[in-house]
């Protein structure tokens, strides 16, 4: 049985130590491997990176909830970490939102980001946003933390208004959203660090940050956002773009003939130890060989 932890409490006690949570992205089971061998304390499952590796399309509202869902259902099963999960803005409206919540509280993730943006939606960092009026998303607030299953799961609401109505409405939606009950806060793509200084100020719930190589916020260092007043970063593309570099680098040069990178590969043990073939190759010597085998005996009935 899983001994999960959960999201609310790893942020309590980042908060309570004032110190930055470093949340990775993981996109497939052996991304959430890794994240957990590691030694992370929590995880973030996001959409842009789950599309890109499980479909192969961009993050522009291609793939919906079962899609997604599929992805993060793999990640829970794999690990114990605690989850953070994308769900974009629920997939409809508030019977969605709340249904796509309970849906992912039961396959056991204690915290999502709702957001804002109308559907088809967009990565955060892409242009042609849209966002949904803002009474719209405060229903669907208080839909979310009422019906949520478990009081303990985390609702993180995400705006995207600073790209589509500028950076004041975006703290004016962010304020809102805190008074119809969210319970931490994340503004997408603050464009200065003179933005995320007035923001990080702004509110006393916990915030998130989710600086994107190649993206619209400043890339300042862990250390430089937790000085701010940031509680959490997301670094939910690191994984998937360091991963998809590193396989075609290696079949670069593969197609080459050089094969120079063989080596340079995790090692055959170590990727046995990671995806736990011991406790499977236990298993199956204690019960499945053949000298194991105990045939039982059936009871005899008289006539």
């Amino acid at each position: 049985m899983s001994r999960r932890r959960s999201f609310r409490q790893a942020l309590k006690r980042a908060v309570a130590e004032r110190r930055l949570l470093v949340v990775p992205g993981a996109y497939d089971a052996l991304s959430a491997l890794l994240i957990e061998r590691t030694g992370f304390d929590t995880m973030f499952v996001g959409g842009f990176p789950v599309a890109g590796a499980r479909y192969g399309v961009p993050d522009i509202g291609l793939k919906g909830f079962a899609d997604i869902a599929a992805a993060v259902r793999d990640i829970l099963a794999a690990c114990d970490v605690p989850v953070l999960v994308d769900i974009d803005d629920g997939y409809g409206d508030v019977k969605n939102a709340v249904h796509t919540v309970q849906s992912y509280e039961r396959m056991g993730a204690s915290a999502v980001f709702l957001e804002d943006q109308a559907w088809p939606k967009r990565c955060g960092h892409m242009a042609g946003k849209k966002v949904v009026p803002a009474e719209i998303m405060e229903a669907k607030i208080r839909a979310t933390m009422a019906e949520r299953l478990d009081a303990e799961t985390l609702i993180c609401v995400r705006t995207d208004a600073r790209a589509v109505l500028g950076f004041d409405e975006a703290l004016r939606r962010a304020e809102r959203y805190i008074n119809a009950g969210a319970e931490a806060i994340f503004v997408e793509a603050p464009e200065s660090i003179d933005e995320l200084e007035r923001l990080a100020r702004s509110f006393d719930v916990p915030q998130f940050a989710n600086p994107l190589v190649g993206g619209r916020t400043p890339i300042l260092s862990p250390k430089e956002f937790e000085q701010l007043g940031f509680n959490a970063i997301c670094f939910g593309l690191e994984t998937i773009m360091h991963a998809a570099k590193a396989m075609k680098m290696v079949l670069e040069d593969m197609r080459a003939g050089t094969f120079a990178l063989r080596d340079q590969g995790m090692g055959f043990e170590e990727f046995k130890a990671l995806v736990h073939y011991d406790r499977w190759d236990r298993i199956d010597n204690v019960y499945g060989r053949p000298e194991n085998l105990q045939p039982t005996t059936a009871a005899s009935h008289s006539s």
